[in-house]
């Protein structure tokens, strides 16, 4: 592992907010890396930058220090431009409301991201059709969202944010508006598609049943990522 790229690397990331008497730090020179195929649970509490790292992560947010490698390649010098072209390829993101679109059905919301970068459409729908099928939604291509149940909406939207192929899963609470049973198949579909693909996930849950399941636990101490206790 030690002589592969990480598929993401924080280096000394810092990020802070301004109020009226001090700044807020909420990323005090963090290292983090996440490797090819590795899922890893980001557990911590409200308030200690859990949603900042993600986005951080996911170059929706620029930090105020420090690198994020996305596959090796260093982005805090990438222009709005470089940053929409490197998340629209190399990153996915999971939300806990999926966020689909309700007029389109589950092929079509997976077809969509691709028809955006520039594939064909045929090309987008057979890879949007095995997406489904691995996710386990073979006979629910043509549903459209509301006639899906939520864990299927969910897994719709995983297939949405791989689509693209990209080699990084950034997720946010993706089963935390699920029961426990439908949470445990959304995660099992989510973790074997990582296995599959050699995709690197980031996964932030306050399920820690859901956490031990993965490679690692990480969680955010005063600023800094560290192993979860």
């Amino acid at each position: 592992m030690a002589q592969e790229t990480p598929a993401l690397f924080l280096s000394q990331v810092e990020r802070f907010y301004p109020q009226a008497d001090a700044p807020l730090e909420v990323l005090r020179k963090a290292d983090f890396a996440l490797w090819p195929g590795e899922v890893v649970a980001l557990v911590a509490p409200s308030g200690t930058g859990k949603s900042t790292l993600l986005h951080v992560a996911g170059l929706l947010e620029k930090p105020d220090g420090g690198e994020v490698f996305v596959g090796g390649l260093a982005t805090t010098k990438l222009d709005d431009k470089g940053r929409t072209r490197l998340r629209r390829t190399e990153i996915g993101f999971v939300y806990q409301f999926h966020h689909l679109l309700p007029e389109f059905t589950a092929l079509e919301n997976v077809v969509l991201p691709q028809r955006i970068r520039g594939l064909d459409r045929d090309v987008a729908e057979e890879r949007a059709a095995e997406l489904l099928s691995f996710l386990g939604l073979g006979q629910r291509l043509d549903h459209l969202p509301g006639e899906l149940s939520g864990g299927e909406q969910q897994r719709v939207a995983i297939g949405r944010a791989v689509a693209n192929g990209p080699r990084l899963l950034l997720a946010d609470e993706p089963t935390g508006n699920l029961d426990p049973q439908t949470a445990q198949h959304v995660f099992g579909t989510l973790i074997a598609l990582a296995r599959a693909s050699g995709l690197a996930a980031l996964i932030a849950t306050h399920n820690l049943d859901l956490a031990r399941k993965m490679d690692r636990q990480v969680t955010i101490r005063e600023g800094l990522v560290v192993p979860l206790a």
